[in-house]
């Protein structure tokens, strides 16, 4: 059967105009639909999120107040715990005066949350230790016998680790130790409970005590009280961030306020905490019943015409729930905010998208090389991952879309090796990701934090932010200066220079980059967690090394390796024994001579290594205004030179004027001790000025 060419053009023209319309309509529908959809879905999505958001901050709040609550509980259990068993086993006796206001004393600073530990004896006569917010105590005394209506207070100052007298003074008093209810319970009591405690010598404050009787021998000796003052726990609250304008009150079982967030509250500043919500947390406490006391209870309720999230948990002590109030507009409002703009977005996106689709629709060229092209960027990027295959009527936009993805394909296998810089490196050098590699003059740094393994078991996981900054700063400046950054271990970074781009001045580049360094921790502000600066330790060594794609198929690393390498790691330990921070080897002082200042520290026999190999103190670059005045580094190495001759009299000479010129030099107090030992006791003929490591 015959077919006229013409007919069948003409017939594909036809339904090549009807196909745009079709798509024109389609995309429309879509894009109307898909909003409408997408928004009642995004919609339910973002109130549950937002609900669940609520939810998630009250819990993390319940659980950081319950084991405030447990905390202070347990301090007062202790802290009385503790006195009573000095007085049971007659290490203390009550009217010893001075062990009694240490032991009271060391109670108040070793416990935060105590307020007060006071005694009271059967005759009437008060002693306790009270704090006055955080920087100082009193200790205060009432004696029915030597001067009774007077009162006896001696203020003490708190200094990091000590506490020094202030003042005494003498004042009246009609406080009475035998009206409290702590007191007259604890006296005919057998075991020690809570009291809420309003009245003290110092006036009312209300709190919480936990009370009673001292015996010894048989012998009532008086009660001993551990008091809590609520104003502690209204500080703990203003730290907890209930949302951005909620906030979290502890009531006891009548619905009276314990505590409500206050910053300032001690307990010399009472608590003045914003309560404008607690009639909502009452309001909760009264609907919820017995059920509220018993287990966690929410609610939602309105006041004002706003509408809130009330939590309430009941907390390890007795009587006590935490009420947390969080307003609903405050993760609802932006969702609806959202919402809004999301539609007015949606409407005006799907009249360009209808218009928009009509042209592309037309477009049977040019969008799909926009997609290509679109692809060949992820490829430019690294972004092997995201490239995709887009089929096409036209073979030749098809072809090259197939090939784009092939070649993703075949430079995935890149993705072994880290960081991406890297790869892009040995990429535009054609280095294949197959095991292999060359022997060439490198430098490499090794780096660490001094003493991180006691800070690490100090902070715990609150070592991650401090060491993410160091790291930070540190693969900063590496980079900076040219640098191949190898790997991180624990704090340790590893960086190389040299490969894969060939630099004739990797080893001064090197040390550039270790002073930089120094000077960056040291302007950064770092901190570890007893407030001293955080100390860095570098070893740096040059030499011929194995740098290439090591490992096997399965994973690869551009690495370094060799001996060279190994002292350079050896040198990052020595530092330590020495006191120094930056040690460099003989082999980078020698490359770098010229540009680098440095002095010859020793001669030592690094960990598995039995001859002895020159080491170097980096002290800065030349022409650097930091580097200072540099004389003492000729009285140090003349000293040296002197020492390894076995002049250990003419040595010691002038180690001495290194540490009179410098002041504090442990490299010259090490050289300096070791000389005044070597002269006390001539060593024999087969000792070598060599000093042997016995730690990596």
């Amino acid at each position: 059967m015959n077919v006229d060419p013409g007919r069948q053009l003409r017939a594909i023209a036809r339904m090549t105009v009807s196909i745009r319309l079709a798509v024109s309509a389609l995309v429309l529908a879509a894009i109307l639909l898909t909003a409408a959809l997408s928004s009642l879905l995004w919609w339910r999505t973002a109130e549950a999120a937002s609900r669940q958001l609520a939810s998630t901050i009250n819990e993390q709040i319940v659980a950081a107040v319950r084991k405030e609550v447990s905390a202070i509980v347990d301090e007062a259990r202790a802290a009385h715990t503790a006195i009573r068993t000095l007085f049971l086993q007659n290490v203390l006796d009550t009217r010893e005066a001075d062990k009694r206001e240490f032991v009271f004393l060391s109670q108040l600073q070793s416990q935060a949350t105590i307020s007060w530990v006071a005694f009271g004896w059967p005759d009437g006569s008060f002693f306790a230790a009270h704090k006055l917010g955080d920087r100082r105590l009193e200790m205060m005394e009432i004696s029915l016998t030597d001067h009774p209506g007077e009162r006896r207070v001696d203020e003490y100052d708190v200094v990091p680790g000590d506490i020094e007298f202030a003042n005494r003074r003498f004042e009246p008093t009609d406080f009475r130790v035998a009206d409290q209810a702590w007191f007259k319970a604890g006296l005919g009591a057998d075991d020690p409970q809570w009291f809420r405690v309003m009245n003290h010598a110092t006036g009312e404050r209300p709190s919480i005590a936990f009370a009673g009787p001292i015996d010894v021998y048989q012998e009532r000796q008086g009660v001993l009280a551990v008091i809590i003052e609520y104003t502690r726990l209204a500080r703990f609250l203003s730290q907890l961030e209930v949302g951005r304008t909620g906030t979290a009150f502890i009531v006891d079982g009548s619905g009276e306020l314990v505590a409500a967030p206050d910053k300032d509250a001690d307990e010399l500043h009472p608590a003045r905490g914003d309560t404008a919500l607690l009639p909502l947390a009452r309001a909760a406490l009264g609907q919820a019943g017995e059920a509220g006391r018993k287990e966690a209870w929410r609610s939602r309720l309105t006041s004002g015409g706003a509408a809130y999230e009330v939590a309430l948990t009941p907390l390890p002590f007795p009587g006590w729930s935490l009420a947390t109030v969080i307003p609903e507009a405050e993760f609802l409002g932006p969702v609806e905010t959202t919402l809004h703009r999301l539609i007015l977005g949606l409407a005006v996106g799907a009249v360009l998208a209808a218009l928009a689709s009509a042209m592309l629709a037309r477009s049977v060229i040019a969008a799909p090389l926009s997609r290509v092209v679109g692809e060949l960027r992820h490829v430019e990027a690294f972004a092997l991952e995201q490239v995709r295959r887009h089929p096409s009527r036209l073979k030749e936009i098809a072809s090259l879309s197939g090939a784009i993805a092939e070649m993703a394909a075949g430079l995935s296998a890149f993705r072994k090796f880290i960081p991406a810089d890297l790869v892009r490196g040995l990429l535009r050098q054609g280095v294949e990701a197959k095991p292999g590699g060359s022997v060439q003059e490198l430098s490499v740094m090794f780096i660490d934090i001094a003493g991180f393994t006691g800070l690490s078991e100090r902070l715990g996981d609150r070592v991650v932010p401090l060491l993410s900054r160091y790291l930070d700063l540190t693969s900063e400046i590496i980079v900076a200066n040219g640098g191949t950054i190898d790997k991180f271990i624990g704090d340790a970074v590893m960086a190389f220079w040299g490969a894969p781009q060939p630099q004739a001045d990797h080893a001064a580049r090197c040390c550039r980059a270790a002073l930089a360094c120094r000077r960056a921790i040291d302007e950064s502000g770092l901190v570890d967690d007893l407030g001293q600066p955080l100390q860095i330790r570098i070893g740096i060594n040059s030499g011929r090394m194995l740098v290439g794609n090591i490992g096997s198929e399965l994973r690869l690393n551009y690495t370094v390796i060799g001996d060279a390498v190994n002292v350079a790691s050896r040198l990052e330990g020595a530092n330590k024994s020495y006191g120094t921070q930056i040690l460099i080897g003989a082999a980078t002082e020698r490359l770098a001579r010229g540009a680098v200042v440095t002095r010859e520290v020793d001669s030592i026999a690094v960990y598995g290594r039995e001859e002895g190999l020159s080491v170097h103190e980096l002290i800065g670059m030349v022409n650097e205004n930091a580097v200072g005045s540099i004389g003492w580094i000729a009285d140090y190495e003349r000293g040296l030179a002197a020492y390894r001759a076995r002049r250990f009299a003419d040595a010691l000479a002038d180690f001495e004027a290194v540490l009179k010129r410098r002041g504090d030099d442990r490299p010259a107090e090490l050289m300096r001790d070791r000389c005044r030992r070597l002269a006390a006791a001539a060593p024999d003929v087969s000792w070598r000025p060599v000093a042997a490591l016995a730690s990596k």
